[in-house]
C-alpha cells in the first residue's frame, strides 16, 4: 500500500521515517486505511509497537511519520536460514507483548506475518496497523472491505476466520499468524 523513506526531522532533529500511499491516490478506501494505520499505531504506546508521530497531507497525498526503525524485517531474517531457538522465543515474547497491548485497547491488529514485524537491536516492533480495527466495528469494517472480501494475508490466518465462517476477528485469532510466522 505504501512507501517508505528515511527523512530528518528539522523542527526536532531527529531521524525518522516517513511513509505515504504509492501514487498520488483519491482511491477513499486506501485513503482511510493509511489514517487507520497511524491513529491506531499512535494509540498504542507500547515497546513492541513501531511510534507514529505525525499524519499529515501534502499536495493531495497522505503521509505517516514514524519511529525509524534499523534492522530487518522477520521476513528478510528468516530468509537467511533458520532462527536459534533463544531468539525465537525472544521475537515471539515481544510480538505476543505488542499484541497484547493491542487487545488491552480493544485493536485486533488482522495481518500479523513475517513481513510485518522489524527486528531491532532493542527487540521486535509490530507494524503495517492498515487492515487493523477495534472489535466492535463492524459497521467501519463493511464501508472498507468489499462484500465477502478476506483481510489479511491468507497464509498466515486462523482457520477460524475462512471465507464460510468469516467471524468477527477476536483476539482468540490472533495467535495463530506468530506460530505460522515461525518466530
Amino acid at each position: 500500500m505504501g512507501v517508505v523513506f528515511e527523512a530528518h526531522d528539522e523542527r526536532l532533529d531527529r531521524m525518522v521515517a516517513i511513509k505515504r500511499l504509492r501514487a498520488v491516490s483519491t482511491d477513499p478506501t486506501l485513503r482511510e486505511r493509511l489514517s487507520r494505520e497511524a491513529r491506531v499505531a499512535a494509540g498504542v504506546s507500547h515497546p513492541n509497537i513501531c511510534q507514529v508521530f505525525e499524519l499529515g497531507e501534502q499536495s493531495g497525498e497522505l503521509y505517516i511519520v514514524m519511529e525509524l526503525l534499523l534492522g530487518e524485517t522477520l521476513a528478510e531474517r528468516i530468509g537467511k536460514g533458520t532462527v536459534p531457538l533463544s531468539e525465537a522465543l525472544q521475537i515471539c515474547l515481544g510480538v505476543l507483548s505488542a499484541l497484547g497491548a493491542l487487545h488491552a485497547q480493544g485493536i485486533v491488529h488482522r495481518d500479523l506475518k513475517p513481513s510485518n514485524v522489524f527486528l531491532t537491536p532493542h527487540g521486535p516492533k509490530l507494524l503495517d496497523f492498515g487492515v487493523a480495527r477495534p472489535r466492535a466495528s463492524a459497521a467501519l469494517e463493511l464501508t472498507l472491505t468489499a462484500p465477502g472480501a478476506i483481510i489479511g494475508t491468507p497464509r498466515y490466518l486462523a482457520p477460524s476466520y475462512s471465507a464460510r465462517s468469516r467471524p468477527l476477528p477476536r483476539p482468540i485469532s490472533s495467535p495463530w499468524a506468530p506460530s505460522c510466522s515461525r518466530c
